[in-house]
């Protein structure tokens, strides 16, 4: 957990990327009377198991905590961040892949509650993967997400897409349909090769498709404390990018592979757990960000 503590002897405390440890206040407060206007963000890396939908369904949880409205959308094919909340994707009478390609279906039908307040998904399952078929020869493909949750806007402070870990068609809706992107990255040397492919990719449709898409953050994730090789890796992400990553990094822990059998989130499975302290943190940072975007 990030705090602001004293020096000793003049020397600056540094936190786990080897930057002064900064203050995280505490988020403000949200005015009930205040029209909302949801932040769109991509979780997004073509790499798997790097810890993408555990960031989104705890930094969403977070968040949730923090008194925001949040919305998760489950666009990969696996239904993992579905399974992750305690669902079962074959059992579901409609999903994303719905909304993407079939006419008339209302929203509403396919958003359920989650168990954890002020938190809502929209659930996948395997039959998203035929979307990115379906969507080929489709006028204006890659803006199909966006249509759905631009409608969702005013419902909501936060829309949280785990995004498919590969840069197919699906992923660019994802990305089109973003106002930020954050990207988790495992502190391991093979994860990191790809970040030039990724940051390319999201030149391009910042470029081509969402002139107003910029990276949020890196964000650390699996970090072994015990180990040289995550700490140099961690220390080379930093060199290469600077403030772009996050200074929260989420270090392993058994904790997480247990939330995903109880089907919540950390924070409210072992609330006063290092993972859950280090979300809520990363949820301060993301807040602070965006208030000063």
């Amino acid at each position: 957990m990030i705090k602001a503590k004293e020096a000793l002897f003049d020397t600056p405390e540094l936190d786990l990327t080897g930057r002064e440890v900064i203050d995280l206040p505490d988020p403000k407060p949200v005015d009930p009377n205040k029209p909302k206007d949801a932040w769109i963000i991509s979780m997004c890396n073509q790499k798997g198991g790097v810890g993408k939908t555990t960031t989104a369904i705890n930094l969403g949880a977070a968040l949730a905590e923090f008194g925001r409205r949040v919305l998760l959308v489950d666009f990969d094919p696996q239904g993992s961040l579905s399974v992750g909340m305690g669902m079962n994707p074959q059992a579901l009478e409609l999903s994303v892949y719905d909304l993407m390609v079939r006419r008339g279906i209302d929203v509403d039908d396919v958003i359920l509650e989650t168990g954890t307040p002020g938190m809502d998904i929209l659930p996948s399952n395997i039959e998203l993967s035929a979307a990115e078929m379906q969507l080929v020869s489709e006028v204006a493909r890659e803006f199909t997400l966006k249509r759905v949750l631009d409608k969702l806007r005013n419902r909501y402070d936060f829309i949280i897409i785990d995004c498919a870990p590969s840069l197919g068609l699906l992923t660019i809706n994802g990305l089109t349909a973003s106002d930020r992107v954050i990207v988790p990255l495992e502190t391991e040397f093979f994860a990191m090769r790809g970040m030039a492919l990724l940051t390319d990719s999201i030149e391009k449709v910042k470029d081509r498709l969402n002139p107003d898409l910029d990276i949020l953050g890196i964000v650390g994730t699996m970090f072994d404390r015990r180990t040289l090789h995550s700490r140099e890796v961690l220390e080379r992400v930093v060199e290469a990018f600077g403030e772009t990553v996050f200074h929260t990094v989420i270090a392993r822990t058994v904790k997480f592979p247990e939330t995903t059998v109880a089907g919540e989130p950390i924070t409210s499975y072992a609330p006063d757990s290092y993972g859950a302290d280090a979300y809520r943190d990363l949820g301060k940072e993301v807040l602070l960000r965006l208030e000063s975007a």
